[in-house]
């Protein structure tokens, strides 16, 4: 087995202050922490965002089209060309059934086949959210139950993009939200893996 993994580490924290703290599921604090082992040196400060996790599914359905959703998006001005994704409601909930929920309230849409592709770290220079990304197979209508688009969400325009032409948007720079890029290439190793092994 590789050793070449992330490992747990923690540094002490001096003090921590609350920047921004309410019912949402988000919030956003200053920590002051210290190199371990440095006890000469001041503490110095970084910003933590505090989340917990999401989930995101690619889709993809018996002619190999992906099921893309384009959602304004207010950081960045543009709207972007996403796949389904949801935040972690509650702690301990399973990422899988979030991706579930998401694909059934987002797309009406449901699947057969689940894979695990990736878990990752969206930006640990100031945040622990971790997505986990699914690939979502087999795919059937379904009811979205009480759920009701609101927001950016009542917007939503969804698309069916070939697999293909998903990953040449992406290599061309005209695809750019992070979930898509690594869900998209890493179903695509994963097929380039398998073509080799025949």
């Amino acid at each position: 087995m590789s050793t070449l993994r992330d490992t747990p580490e923690s540094w002490p924290v001096e003090d921590s202050v609350d920047l921004h703290r309410d019912s949402w599921v988000v919030a956003f604090r200053s920590d002051r922490i210290r190199r371990p082992g440095a006890d000469h040196e001041e503490p110095f400060r970084r910003l933590v965002l505090e989340h917990p996790g999401a989930a995101v599914v690619l889709a993809i359905d018996a002619e190999d089209r992906v099921l893309c959703l384009r959602q304004y998006r207010h950081p960045v001005q543009h709207r972007l060309v996403e796949l389904p994704a949801g935040v972690i409601d509650h702690p301990g909930e399973d990422p899988e059934e979030v991706a579930r929920r998401e694909l059934r309230e987002e797309a009406a849409l449901a699947a057969e086949r689940w894979t695990h592709l990736l878990s990752t770290l969206s930006s640990p220079g100031y945040s622990a959210e971790r997505i986990h990304y699914y690939l979502a197979e087999d795919l059937s209508p379904a009811d979205r139950g009480d759920f009701e688009l609101r927001h950016e969400e009542a917007d939503l325009e969804v698309l069916w993009v070939p697999f293909a032409d998903l990953v040449d948007a992406i290599l061309a720079g005209d695809v750019t939200d992070g979930p898509v890029v690594q869900a998209v290439l890493a179903v695509q190793v994963r097929r380039d893996r398998e073509a080799v092994r025949g």
